[in-house]
Order: C-alpha cells, then sequence, then structure tokens
C-alpha cells in the first residue's frame, strides 16, 4: 500500500445522471483497488466548508474502508477531545449517513439519494483528490469553495514560502 496522504489527487469534472450514478476517475478507482481487494468504499458528508457569508458548503466525502474503520474507531472514542454535543453532530453529520459501496465494472457507482440531496448533487460534478480521501462536490459549489480558499488563502505567509510554496 502506498503513502496514504498522498494516495489521492488532483480534481476531475464529471456529471452524474438522472439516475444518481456517476463514473469515478480511473486515478481514483486504480488507487481505491491498490487499496482493497474488492474495492468498497464508504461514502459519506464531507465536512462543512464556511463560505464566509452565513453559509456552508456541502459534498460528499469518499474513504477507502480501512481508512474509514480507523476514522470511525478515532471518532467513537473522541480522540479529538471533542465536547459532547460536539461528538454528536459528529456522528450525526459524518458516521450515520456513511454508505458502504462499490462501483460496478464500468466505474460506476450509484451515490444514494440521500447523499446526492445533502450535496445538492444534480449533473456537473468535481472530483477533488484530498490525500487520504477524495471529495464529491456539485460545480457551483466547488466553484464558491475555491472564491472562499482564495479569500482565506495565506498571502505572503513565510511557513508556506518555507516549505517551497
Amino acid at each position: 500500500m502506498g503513502d496514504a496522504i498522498d494516495i489521492f489527487g488532483g480534481e476531475t469534472p464529471s456529471t452524474i445522471d438522472g439516475k444518481g450514478r456517476t463514473c469515478i476517475p480511473a486515478k481514483f478507482r486504480d488507487a481505491l483497488a491498490s487499496l482493497s481487494e474488492d474495492a468498497r468504499f464508504i461514502i459519506t458528508k464531507s465536512s462543512p466548508v464556511d463560505l464566509g457569508d452565513g453559509t456552508f458548503g456541502r459534498g460528499l466525502s469518499v474513504y477507502p474502508l480501512d481508512a474509514w474503520s480507523g476514522i470511525k474507531k478515532k471518532i467513537l472514542a473522541n480522540e479529538g477531545g471533542f465536547t459532547s454535543a460536539q461528538l454528536n453532530s459528529i456522528k450525526r453529520q459524518i458516521i450515520n449517513p456513511a454508505e458502504e459501496c462499490t462501483a460496478d465494472k464500468l466505474g460506476r457507482v450509484l451515490i444514494p439519494s440521500s447523499l446526492r440531496l445533502h450535496a445538492e448533487l444534480e449533473r456537473d460534478i468535481w472530483f477533488v483528490g484530498m490525500g487520504q480521501r477524495f471529495d464529491i462536490w456539485s460545480k457551483g459549489t466547488y466553484s464558491r469553495i475555491n472564491t472562499q480558499d482564495e479569500k482565506n488563502f495565506p498571502l505572503d505567509s513565510e511557513a508556506l514560502a518555507a516549505m517551497g510554496v
């Protein structure tokens, strides 16, 4: 198995059909297959992204099955030291909606309707590599997230310069 931190990278536009199916990009499918014999994975709600105007971007996160097992254990053991209210929110937002999925021979996956509705996935979507996982965003939401990321970007940062960025 490769370095889990670097396993998923890049951005790929795609579409989702009227039945809720989309084709996982080949590079992400290959990475999932390299991590599990049957290439099972978990789709759940992503952490909400503050868009800076009182609203939040909602998307989905996709985790290899083994990685998800470790994350779930850490959350349930409250390794983050969250308050009871925060922990319950994490359970309701991330753990409870999680669905185990597999792609068919063509790389298509049916995204559960409740998760499609949550992320407002209708037609145009983006797959975004995030290291240990990849996210799925509607085109409109991802555009707004990029705009907010530019506002949040640490310009003239010595720390970034020291990292070579």
